[in-house]
């Protein structure tokens, strides 16, 4: 694999927009299978049955795919260095003028629901102070939207079209789970900005959890053809129904070469479902921390296969613990269904919901045996758990909580006690200084931080020299700066 390859997120960002209509432009391909063919998964019996056309599933599919144009308004300083907060603190605010600026960018979404519910891509919505978001259809209506919720870590929103009249097309889900590789999908977007497109091709691969940055992440392989602006679009099967939705591709150069991923569309359902119940998301807390299961590990539990997942920590009350699994155990199925790794693990868990109960299949000494998992929401963090750092000092800015058993699950922490930064604010001094979310605050000022209040304490004195070191992943980072 080339060094220079690169993951692409597929918004079009800053495209040179004429207005908010649709180019009239469909690109038709003709499919290998008949839909029949297609749902019985054998070979096409004759010449002409691999003649049929995709044109009654687009016709189907693409009106409920839009177009989401998004504008923020940021501040822009006139200097370069005039919005850094420690150049002004000794120059002062007024040495660069702050003036407006207008970021444009242009992404797809998917209708799901005839009042005006929208699915698409986080990073195609989420804009840099204020934000304006527009979503065109097909028919060139044209409509603002709001932002119902979105989430990083999957890289899902859900937004809602206002003052609609509850009759817009939409497109139901699929079970993703029932595509196999080699089943022919259409995907639909606006790639580049040139108007709706449709391009064919297959799954080409499931359950690919070693691509995305977050460990909630888990992506359907395609090599139909998706482009930057396609992010949110709708790759849909031979149904006219969603089976996920775009996000990414693997690319040297930016455009397509025939690797791309969307996100499945169980996992998608449950995100626009919870939105327009007015829940949230919640990954069931586990209670264990799991790893990869490498070949040493594979060579070292005796196992016939690199494939599962690797319990090693257990939470002395968390659910793993009461359903008996112990650290060694390795998980190779969920549901009946075959997990490769932990981020397909927390994917079954998550599809399935808190308050349900998962069947785990797992390896012990050798010995397969199975066990009911009880689906729980995490431990909520109480009010003296978090603190929203503010002040003269390096941490203005950031979020902190002290390390719950939950929390260090889903932030994929190994230490289990201290304080982490949940969040840091743009443009804030935390976030000028390279401070991230998962850093785990060490020391203060040569004082060892245990939890919140010793954070608050060894900030509330104004030193001439910050000194704060923070554990990120295996190293110890020191920062050094003056008050």
């Amino acid at each position: 694999m080339s060094r220079s390859a690169r993951f692409v997120c597929l918004i079009a960002a800053s495209i040179p927009v004429v207005g908010l209509g649709l180019a009239g432009i469909q690109t038709v391909s003709l499919v290998l299978a008949g839909t029949a063919i297609a749902q019985q998964r054998v070979a096409p019996p004759s010449r002409e049955a691999v003649q049929y056309s995709f044109a009654p599933i687009v016709r189907k599919a693409a009106p409920a795919v839009v177009n989401v144009y998004v504008r923020s308004r940021v501040q822009a300083f006139t200097s370069p260095f005039a919005d850094d907060p420690w150049f002004r603190r000794f120059f002062g605010d007024q040495f660069g003028e702050p003036s407006e600026r207008v970021m444009s960018s242009l992404g797809s979404g998917v209708i799901v629901s005839a009042d005006g519910i929208v699915v698409t891509n986080t990073h195609v919505v989420k804009g840099r102070g204020e934000t304006e978001i527009r979503v065109a259809l097909a028919d060139k209506r044209e409509f603002d939207a709001k932002v119902i919720t979105q989430d990083d870590k999957t890289d899902i929103a859900v937004l809602k079209m206002e003052n609609g009249d509850g009759h817009f097309p939409f497109l139901e889900f699929e079970d993703s789970d029932s595509l196999e590789v080699g089943d022919v999908v259409l995907a639909i977007g606006n790639p580049f900005g040139v108007g709706q497109t449709v391009t064919s091709g297959i799954i080409s691969g499931l359950a690919r959890s070693d691509v995305g940055a977050s460990d909630a992440q888990i992506f359907i392989q395609t090599d139909a053809a998706i482009n930057p602006g396609n992010s949110g679009g709708a790759l849909v099967d031979m149904n006219g129904r969603v089976v996920g939705i775009n996000t990414m591709i693997y690319s040297k150069s930016g455009g397509s070469v025939g690797i791309g991923f969307a996100i499945p569309s169980n996992l998608v359902k449950v995100y626009a479902e919870s939105a327009v119940a007015g829940r949230t998301v919640e990954r069931p807390w586990l209670g264990a921390k799991l790893e990869v299961v490498t070949r040493e590990i594979a060579e070292g539990l005796g196992l016939s296969r690199i494939a599962g997942a690797v319990v090693t920590r257990i939470s002395a009350a968390g659910p793993a613990a009461k359903a008996g699994l112990e650290p060694g155990d390795v998980i190779m199925r969920v549901d009946g269904v075959e997990v490769s790794d932990p981020r397909a693990v927390f994917y079954r868990l998550t599809t399935k919901g808190v308050g349900q109960t998962a069947k785990l299949s797992m390896l012990r000494k050798g010995k397969g045996l199975e066990t009911d998992l009880a689906l729980v929401s995490p431990p909520k963090a109480g009010k003296d758990d978090v603190r929203n750092l503010s002040g003269p000092h390096p941490l203005d800015g950031a979020r902190v909580s002290n390390i719950l058993p939950g929390l260090a699950d889903e932030m994929g922490l190994d230490d289990t006690e201290g304080v982490v930064i949940l969040s840091v604010r743009n443009g804030s001094v935390a976030r000028s200084l390279g401070f991230r979310p998962g850093d785990i605050v060490v020391e203060i000022g040569g004082k060892t931080i245990a939890n919140v209040v010793d954070v608050e304490e060894a900030l509330a004195t104004r030193k001439r020299m910050w000194s704060v070191s923070v554990k990120r992943g295996e190293r110890i980072l020191q920062l050094n700066v003056p008050g």
